[in-house]
């Protein structure tokens, strides 16, 4: 089963700085508890240097992680507060019929009650329904 984090990383920020990425080690530390088999695509932790990159590498980049996120199995998106990236990889997944997850508060956002499968407000009610069995569900739609 492949799983893509989507998450927010730089939000609203005008600067090129980014949000507390721990999340990412929090959801990825569970689902290989969970599924030691299942394959995380994570574009944050598989390219460190991007904020290095041309402004074209950027674009390619993103474009190419959208694209990736409509091929997986699942995807988990972390909305602490308004992400565009996120929205258009969870826009992409469900389009293509990838089962979306989503972990924020925002739950009355369009987006998020349009395009989600589930809504969990935090990361612990996520980190329960994983370890109660949930990748499960997504697994046997996956087949």
């Amino acid at each position: 089963m492949r799983v893509f984090l989507a998450g927010i990383i730089q939000g609203s920020k005008a600067d090129p700085t980014v949000h507390d990425q721990t999340y990412r080690e929090l959801v990825s530390a569970v689902l290989q508890e969970v599924d030691p088999t299942v394959e995380i695509v994570d574009p944050h932790t598989q390219h460190p240097e991007r904020f290095d990159f041309t402004q074209d590498q950027k674009r390619a980049m993103f474009i190419r992680y959208v694209e990736e996120a409509a091929k997986c199995d699942l995807v988990i998106a972390y909305l602490p507060e308004a992400s565009m990236g996120t929205a258009v990889e969870m826009w992409a997944a469900h389009q293509a019929g990838v089962p979306v997850v989503t972990v924020t508060p925002m739950t009355v956002n369009w987006v998020v009650f349009s395009l989600s499968a589930s809504v969990f407000t935090d990361l612990d009610q996520l980190v329960a329904f994983l370890r109660g069995g949930g990748l499960d569900t997504f697994r046997a739609a996956a087949r």
